[in-house]
């Protein structure tokens, strides 16, 4: 596991310039430009479908993603090869998009549709979540739905904690009895304890608001997305290809 894969290896060095070019070079721009934005923002490219997985929010961001794709991403590699290893990564970061996008509409359509029935054109409601301000005479109930889908609207997805969520979902499969421990809670928990109780925390956060082991405006949903593409593609593998001793 020292030595790091060419792949991964790769990702990590494109990571790190898109990083660069975020922090010294383009600064915000580049978080308009490549960050995954709500699609009914204005900010938002079709693009982004793919960039965001390469943006992060910071040193500590980025940092604890690539120490965790060197980590499990490298063994996963020498497993599966890099044509097999890609696909998982990026299978992942795109359910990662499509659950933490799911998520975002179930919350976002009730309160347009609170609001569209309350009188309000689509227009009028799109240019006070876009402007954060309040160009009418609003009641109570309006205020609140609008207050609750403004952070919806403006939401934006960095990072690619999705497509390693799917990653560690595959090391996890390989090695269900290999060791890990979180930073937080130095205890050696068997893989295949350790993945589905991260998986069930970030649902919980996702549902409840309340964070556990990271920031508070983490894309939970996202996590959970990642996870299951990359279970289900490595329990398709396993059942259809790899059906060896090599396995047990």
């Amino acid at each position: 596991m020292l030595r790091i894969s060419d792949t991964v290896k790769h990702l990590i060095i494109i990571n790190a310039l898109f990083f660069i070019a975020t922090s010294f070079v383009f600064g915000e721009v580049m978080y308009d430009w490549f960050s995954l934005w709500f699609p009914k923002n204005g900010n938002f490219q079709f693009w982004q479908l793919l960039t965001h997985m390469f943006m992060h929010g910071g040193l500590a961001h980025i940092g604890f993603n690539m120490f965790a794709l060197w980590m499990f991403g490298t063994p996963v590699e020498q497993r599966l090869g890099s044509k097999k290893f890609l696909f998982i990564y990026f299978s992942a970061g795109l359910g990662a998009l499509l659950f933490q996008l799911g998520f975002y509409y179930f919350n976002y359509l009730p309160l347009m549709e609170e609001l569209l029935g309350s009188g309000l054109t689509e227009s009028q409601i799109l240019q006070m979540l876009k402007s954060n301000q309040i160009s009418m005479d609003l009641s109570d109930v309006q205020l609140a739905n609008l207050k609750e889908a403004f952070p919806i609207y403006n939401a934006s997805m960095v990072g690619a904690s999705g497509c390693i969520m799917g990653i560690l979902a595959a090391f996890g499969m390989m090695n269900p009895n290999a060791e890990l421990m979180m930073i937080f809670l130095p205890i050696p928990i068997k893989a295949k304890y350790f993945i589905p109780g991260i998986i069930l925390l970030d649902v919980i956060s996702a549902v409840t608001g309340q964070s556990f082991f990271s920031p508070s405006n983490t894309a939970y949903m996202a996590h959970v997305g990642g996870a299951v593409i990359g279970f289900i593609i490595m329990w398709y593998w396993k059942k259809n290809q790899f059906n060896d001793k090599r396995w047990n």
